[in-house]
């Protein structure tokens, strides 16, 4: 049995250890102590009241009987081929995988098209309707943006048989020697520290902190999980990967706000992990801090890694910026959102039961 243990994690899905020299270039970075990287807060993974066991109690026992949506989620298919090159777009895929065309270049965030979020097929499976895209419908990509290596982000099958297609990885520290495992050359590989800025051509890239954590086995916090500024020559654009609420919003958005659009996650919460997935109102407060014209809240309907109802994301994060002045955009999966209008989108959800 360890033996089998052994060898089933050293399948490639399961990426690789940071290499010496990496490790060097690590250990000297300012968010990094006790031999991992540690948040800018003292974050637990459980609050105080919650236990392991009062965690899964709830999780095989109290999800909410709509968990996984018992029909086909509706899509609108883009061709990403056939867009204008004039025009800024964006195409969410579900969970927190996204397509952006923005001064003639082309952006993917966090890309997962295998039709699950885990190491292995047959658990954690996208939800029925909502795995449209594969990568033979992606188009050559300027830039691949990796926020943090979960699995539900960093997708091996994905990632593998996007090589062809990328020109330039932008990533966390210690992120980059999972890609050079599957056959990423290292000289496309550019891993940053948070607070650090990034020029090429027309876009800056300045990598901000997150509040969340890493791993795809048991070795926690050895790379760095971030969000990033985008700023191109006519917008600027948060792209805030996973992380709880805490007081880093405010800083970003004091130091490089207002943005154009923010995206934040909205989804696989709960009260109990609440310091490292924020709840749908803390969404809603964390826009407000940056800064935010508009909110793009993804990281739901796609795949439960949580209890709540799969739509109850939107009903409460939608609700909330009613009450407060946000506008929020909440395309279908699929759908084309076109950056430099005010594209009108239908609460699609209130149809799938």
């Amino acid at each position: 049995m360890v033996i089998g243990g052994y060898l089933f994690l050293r399948q490639p899905q399961f990426g690789s250890k940071v290499s010496e020299s990496g490790l060097e270039k690590i250990q000297r970075s300012p968010n990094y102590s006790d031999g991992q990287f540690q948040n800018l807060s003292v974050t637990p993974q459980l609050t105080d009241d919650a236990s392991i066991f009062k965690v899964m109690k709830e999780f095989f026992f109290h999800k909410d009987k709509r968990n996984v949506p018992a029909s086909v989620l509706p899509t609108k298919k883009t061709d990403l081929f056939k867009l204008d090159s004039s025009e800024d777009v964006l195409v969410w895929f579900g969970h927190s995988s996204y397509f952006m065309q923005l001064n003639g270049k082309k952006f993917l965030v966090d890309p997962v098209f295998s039709g699950h979020a885990s190491p292995v097929k047959f658990t954690t499976k996208a939800f029925k309707g909502s795995n449209v895209y594969t990568t033979d419908d992606i188009p050559p990509i300027d830039f691949l943006l990796i926020t943090h290596d979960h699995y539900d982000h960093l997708d091996y099958e994905t990632i593998v048989k996007l090589k062809s297609k990328v020109k330039t990885v932008i990533t966390g520290l210690g992120v980059g020697s999972h890609l050079q495992r599957w056959g990423y050359e290292g000289n496309s590989i550019i891993e940053k520290d948070w607070n650090e800025e990034l020029r090429i051509g027309e876009f800056i890239f300045n990598t901000t902190p997150a509040r969340h954590f890493s791993g795809r086995s048991f070795n926690r916090n050895t790379s760095l999980w971030l969000s990033l500024v985008l700023t191109t020559p006519t917008k600027k654009i948060f792209i805030g990967g996973d992380s709880g609420y805490d007081h880093h919003f405010k800083m970003i958005g004091e130091k490089f706000g207002p943005f154009d659009l923010v995206i934040l996650e909205n989804g696989q919460y709960n009260q109990y992990w609440k310091h490292i997935h924020m709840m749908p109102e803390e969404v809603v407060q964390a826009a407000i801090d940056l800064k935010a014209k508009r909110l793009l809240p993804v990281h739901w309907a796609k795949f439960s890694l949580s209890i709540h109802a799969w739509d109850e994301p939107i009903r409460r994060v939608v609700a909330e910026a009613g009450k407060r002045g946000v506008d929020v955009l909440h395309p279908m999966i699929g759908e084309a959102v076109h950056l430099n209008k005010e594209d009108e989108f239908s609460e699609w959800w209130k149809d799938v039961k």
